[in-house]
């Protein structure tokens, strides 16, 4: 791994990356985990140069390697000239605390390690509450350990927001913060509620899947906008919303944080307000990596974060994306298992036109077809099947208006509730 560093990352923080297999977790499958763990390395700014796996039934509760293995991980360190290292799963405060001493270097498990990159991330101000809320509720579990070991770091990965300014403060004070931060994000929240109202008579799109699966590098596609995508983890955080036209409606696509396995806790909660946008949507596109190995568990991944936000209950679209990239071997088993799944690469425009019309006819299947006799002077009850329906034909008939038209099964709701208001001499023909 040594000789495999680049002239660009010589000045990087030296990273050594540690997880385990077992019963539960084959060896091939937590090296993969260990592959993702060093792109989340990557994005944070550090360059891998080890990583170790060991074979054990559960992590050590001190140690989660054990003594004698904590022993061998810092002499490899201290011969690699390693900075940090970084755990695959979350560690206790204990372990924490007795993983530094052992090998007397900074340590970092995986949440602490994805809420760094959020927070090098975060550029509005509701990201950035959000990530800060989310490192507090880490930080306060962990006070006696970052009181006793902050003080000899000196920045790098696992050190920004609010961890380097904590280190004097107590749990009173950490308390307070959080407080006053979900104020804060209760405010900005219902400023999200009231700019969605205004986008209510549009059939909204919320794109979903795992970091990295191309969700971004597909809005441009579609919308021929320039939402920053890269082949980074977490390109995206924030909510980005934009108008779509296709061939018979218009809709509201919107892009927002990927997903990832064991996401923090903290995370998922200080991000519920961008993730409504995925919760208020009336379509899910999720977006899959068809290329990676590990395409059937992301799936599984975005599922079960779906089922934890509460938004299983939606029209939902598997998209795979990179088919360019894929084998014939992966294509035939992503079609065997997914047979409605429409195959796609984003970056290349392949597949769009197809992904369209899936779109459509799944819209189409939430609409209704009506044809309703309105008398001409109801100019509102027109105005809205014209701003809500997609209008077939529209005839005057003397001082009436007959009108046919397709419309979403919620907005006919709300056109029968104004309707209500007209003479009983108006007509469902």
């Amino acid at each position: 791994m040594l000789d495999d560093v680049k002239n660009s990352d010589i000045n990087k923080e030296r990273v050594m990356l540690v997880g385990l297999y077992g019963p539960e977790i084959s060896r091939k499958q937590a090296e993969e985990y260990l592959d993702e763990l060093e792109m989340l390395t990557d994005t944070a700014g550090g360059v891998t140069i080890e990583k170790i796996l060991q074979n054990k039934t559960r992590p050590d509760v001190s140690t989660y390697v054990g003594k004698g293995k904590l022993q061998e991980l810092k002499g490899q360190m201290k011969a690699l000239n390693i900075d940090t290292v970084i755990f695959d799963d979350d560690l206790s405060p204990t372990q924490m605390r007795n993983i530094e001493a052992g090998t007397d270097s900074k340590v970092l498990d995986r949440s602490a390690l994805i809420l760094d990159i959020f927070a090098s991330r975060a550029k509005t101000a509701a990201a950035k509450t959000q990530v800060e809320l989310a490192q507090l509720q880490y930080l306060l579990p962990r006070l006696t350990r970052y009181w006793t070991h902050l003080s000899r770091q000196s920045g790098g990965i696992g050190t920004k927001g609010p961890g380097e300014t904590q280190i004097e403060t107590d749990r009173r004070i950490i308390g307070q913060r959080i407080a006053a931060l979900k104020s804060k994000l209760e405010k900005l929240d219902k400023q999200r509620t009231t700019q969605r109202k205004g986008r209510e008579g549009m059939t909204r799109i919320s794109l979903v899947g795992y970091t990295n699966a191309g969700k971004s590098t597909l809005m441009n596609a579609l919308t021929e906008t320039n939402v920053l995508a890269e082949n980074r983890l977490f390109a995206t955080l924030d909510s980005t919303v934009r108008r779509h036209e296709m061939e018979n409606y218009e809709v509201l696509l919107s892009d927002t944080v990927g997903f990832i396995r064991k996401l923090p806790h903290n995370l998922v909660e200080s991000f519920k307000s961008t993730l409504d946008e995925v919760r208020e949507a009336d379509i899910l596109l999720h977006v899959v990596d068809g290329s990676s190995n590990m395409a059937h568990e992301y799936v599984d991944v975005v599922n079960t974060t779906l089922e934890d936000i509460e938004a299983t209950n939606k029209h939902t679209l598997l998209v795979i994306n990179k088919a360019d990239i894929m084998d014939d071997n992966q294509i035939y088993m992503m079609k065997d298992e997914y047979p409605d799944a429409v195959f796609i690469s984003a970056e290349r425009g392949i597949g769009l036109d197809r992904l369209e019309q899936a779109i459509e006819e799944m819209i189409e299947d939430g609409y209704t077809q009506e044809t309703l006799l309105i008398p001409a002077a109801q100019y509102k009850a027109v105005a809205f099947i014209h701003e809500h329906a997609n209008v077939m034909d529209e005839k005057y008939e003397g001082s009436n208006v007959k009108i046919t038209f397709s419309i979403s099964n919620k907005d006919f709701k709300q056109l029968t509730h104004l309707l209500d208001t007209i003479s009983t001499d108006n007509q469902v023909v």
